[in-house]
């Protein structure tokens, strides 16, 4: 029975007034739509690669320690796949607007947390997938792994391989977790004693990363002090419904960019994102002379091993935006000298240390205590808006014959922050994702 860590429970404390950490994506195919019959049949063939698709969340008696995945007893696929039809013609802007609505509400915490619409009626030939799951069961690239598992690599279009047998494990009483409580405290002295027997045998590493993560605090504490400035995209608060578009572009134009320019891909697209934030508060009248917007930036610590893992590698810098400067050369080079200056400094170890610290204490605090690091965290005085960009497989995918052409990435509005940009890569093509 696996439990959440600190930083996945971060994302269930931080879901208040209308603000809600659902993520997923919208996923866009050429060919026919399937039938329902043929859609559930392909579901149910790869449940038993990933079985927390089976799981729902848990918590412990009086809240002791974060909450646990246990296997959900009365699991139905059905309750987590549906089926919808855009008015005719069937374009773009409709796509968006159902989008927009099925995003809108949060996650039902008493079942799996995702969901899968079947969208037809998309133009001529074509079909989409709104993908929805939940922060706190994956970060931006295991939810991509996730929908990745769900398709081939081939265009093969035989039937999905039968369903294999599944038996939920029970779960848990609330005396056995309550043991749980109390053992964890325990778990922890033995975290305790591990750590100071890793400091004994080397002082030196011991001191080193203390050190740096010390570092990291002292300059999380300073981003604290320096508050990103108010601006029209943290209104007082977010409301119920979500509005969904997207861009796209070529990603080998992204990459001709920095080979002239410098930079990375990243940088190039935090650039676009800026140039676009500058143009619409210009028409907003809202000014920016001097004006530099903060943006989280997650960042991925996921290894190569660890593709297919649920659950999030994740820690995060605060990158800049400088939507005051003119030309689009000049914040560009800002934007990768100032990332290249943060990938060197020791912030991202300072986010990691306050989860790590949190982590200790997981199997017995509540996770009421996590509530005020994870308002830190996502605090406006951090940061203006999500800005997260994961790179996708450059090869194309396929369901059930249908060739996969188009994922456009979706973000989560944190309370008070009333857009996210999600950026993502996939054969050949960049498509940002907008969610207000």
């Amino acid at each position: 029975m696996d439990r959440l860590s600190a930083f996945d429970t971060s994302f269930l404390a931080n879901e208040k007034d209308n603000a809600h950490m659902a993520i997923g994506a919208i996923l866009v195919f050429d060919g026919l739509p399937p039938t329902e019959d043929e859609f559930l049949a392909l579901i149910r063939s790869r449940l038993h690669l990933l079985p927390r698709l089976r799981q729902r969340l848990l918590t412990p008696p009086l809240g002791l320690g974060t909450p646990f995945w246990v296997d959900d007893e009365i699991f139905d696929v059905r309750r987590h796949v549906s089926r919808a039809t855009l008015p005719a013609p069937g374009t773009d802007a409709e796509l968006q607007a159902l989008a927009g609505r099925l995003l809108s509400p949060p996650l039902d915490r008493r079942k799996p947390l995702w969901e899968l619409t079947l969208v037809d009626g998309f133009g001529e030939a074509r079909f989409a997938v709104v993908y929805k799951t939940h922060h706190a069961m994956a970060d931006g690239i295991s939810a991509v792994d996730i929908g990745m598992l769900l398709f081939e690599v081939e265009p093969t279009a035989g039937p999905p391989a039968p369903e294999q047998p599944w038996r939920p494990r029970r779960s848990p009483t609330s005396v056995g977790l309550a043991v749980r409580a109390v053992t964890g405290v325990a778990a922890t002295f033995r975290r305790c004693l591990r750590w100071l027997s890793g400091a004994a045998r080397d002082p030196a590493a011991a001191s080193r990363r203390t050190g740096d993560g010390l570092i990291g605090l002292w300059e999380v504490t300073w981003n604290l002090l320096r508050p990103a400035p108010k601006v029209p995209i943290n209104p007082a608060g977010v409301g119920p419904g979500r509005d969904f578009c997207w861009a796209t572009f070529e990603l080998a134009e992204f990459k001709r960019i920095k080979n002239a320019l410098g930079g990375t891909v990243n940088d190039v697209s935090l650039a676009v994102a800026t140039g676009a934030l500058r143009g619409w508060l210009a028409e907003e009248e809202v000014a920016t002379d001097g004006v530099e917007l903060k943006a989280l930036v997650p960042v991925s610590i996921r290894t190569i091993d660890e593709h297919g893992e649920l659950g999030n590698k994740l820690t995060a810098m605060r990158g800049p935006l400088p939507i005051g400067t003119d030309t689009p050369e000049e914040r560009l080079r800002l934007i990768s000298t100032a990332m290249d200056d943060l990938k060197a400094s020791k912030q991202p170890l300072g986010a990691e240390a306050i989860w790590g610290l949190n982590d200790w204490f997981r199997d017995f605090a509540p996770p009421v205590l996590l509530g005020p690091t994870a308002a830190i965290n996502f605090s406006t005085r951090l940061f203006n808006l999500l800005v997260t960009n994961f790179p996708g497989p450059q090869i194309p995918f396929y369901a059930l014959g249908r060739e996969l052409v188009a994922i456009h990435p979706v973000g989560f509005l944190a309370r008070r922050h009333g857009l996210a940009i999600a950026i993502l890569s996939y054969n050949g093509g960049v498509s940002f994702g907008l969610l207000a």
